[in-house]
């Protein structure tokens, strides 16, 4: 069941509470509404998480935790999913999303030069800004609303196999009772 495996990997509310750093995120922390691991928490939490990761903003995990207080929905993985965009894959997401909002308002897209430096940001910021804002709520939106409908999809398909499975083995045991009672 997704549960089970999402249950594998979550951190406990108890020791999250315990860490010093996180005292002051305890009343958040404390409420049992944001550890529950149902298909609409788990769903919704996807889109708080990867709306919050595709937007170019600081304190990305604040904002997601907060967007999990107000939807109701699971916060160590509205938090953790925020991650997708790391030091690594950040420049890359970043990019498309920039590419996209030129796209979008038919701009004609910056060239970068050989070496890219803070420098060169901070002075192509103004035409660089308005599309890549676009292109990430653009991003963040669409892949909100598709990681959604994803979830609860993948998450009912794996509890409809289940219980087909169960089914199975269920017919299987009462043959195989039958046979013996036959016998």
């Amino acid at each position: 069941m997704p549960r089970r495996f999402l249950q594998r990997y979550m951190p406990k509310p108890d020791t999250l509470r315990r860490q010093r750093s996180l005292r002051f995120m305890a009343p958040l922390i404390a409420d049992p509404g944001l550890w529950l691991l149902t298909r609409r928490s788990v769903a919704n939490a996807f889109s708080v998480g990867l709306f919050c990761a595709m937007l170019p903003i600081p304190f990305q995990m604040v904002v997601a935790a907060l967007g999990a207080r107000l939807s109701r929905c699971n916060l160590a993985l509205s938090v953790g999913l925020v991650w997708v965009t790391n030091p690594l894959t950040m420049p890359l997401i970043f990019y498309v999303n920039y590419r996209i909002g030129t796209f979008l308002l038919g701009a004609p897209a910056r060239e970068a030069p050989s070496r890219i430096s803070t420098r060169w940001v901070a002075e192509q910021m103004h035409d660089i800004l308005p599309p890549l804002l676009l292109g990430s709520l653009i991003t963040a939106i669409m892949l909100a609303i598709v990681a959604n409908i994803s979830i609860r999809l993948i998450w009912r398909w794996h509890v409809s196999h289940h219980w087909k499975r169960r089914r199975v083995k269920r017919r299987r045991r009462r043959a195989r009772i039958e046979s013996e009672f036959d016998d």
